[in-house]
């Protein structure tokens, strides 16, 4: 197992309802230090320019409008195969399909407010991290 780094975003519908906590807990639970951390708020821009390669798919509009409906956490998570083990504990994309105990099943309202964001492979992990930060902003 090798050392990896991956992005987590914790999404508006979370901020909303104050569990950053809640979900940063778990997430270390996990074993995933947090090595990189920003509260922000995306412009419509930014949300497109992030979501680019779901531009085509009907939901795209939606997402990015949902995406800046409120501010987001934009966080970089270091640990053992962070990428499986980020995407393990978030849980499947429907909160309703997600499994017991997993981030999007207790926090989770819906498809698209599924409470958090994470790279689904090293190379997009690699991107997405760049996208929010330089590497001197990752301290781990």
């Amino acid at each position: 197992m090798a050392v990896e780094r991956t992005l987590s975003i914790i999404k508006p519908d979370a901020t909303r309802r104050n569990l950053t906590g809640q979900i940063n807990a778990r997430l270390e639970e996990a074993g995933l230090g947090i090595v990189a951390q920003r509260r922000i708020r995306l412009s419509l821009d930014q949300a497109r320019q992030f979501y680019a390669v779901h531009q085509s798919r009907a939901f795209f509009n939606d997402l990015c409008e949902f995406m800046v409906s409120g501010p987001v956490v934009v966080q970089v998570l270091e640990g053992e195969d962070a990428i499986a083990a980020n995407r393990e504990v978030m849980g499947a994309t429907n909160p309703a399909n997600a499994a017991e105990g997993t981030i999007r099943q207790a926090f989770g309202e819906s498809i698209e407010a599924n409470s958090v964001h994470g790279s689904d492979s090293a190379e997009n992990a690699a991107t997405e991290i760049g996208f929010f930060f330089a590497e001197c902003d990752i301290v781990g």
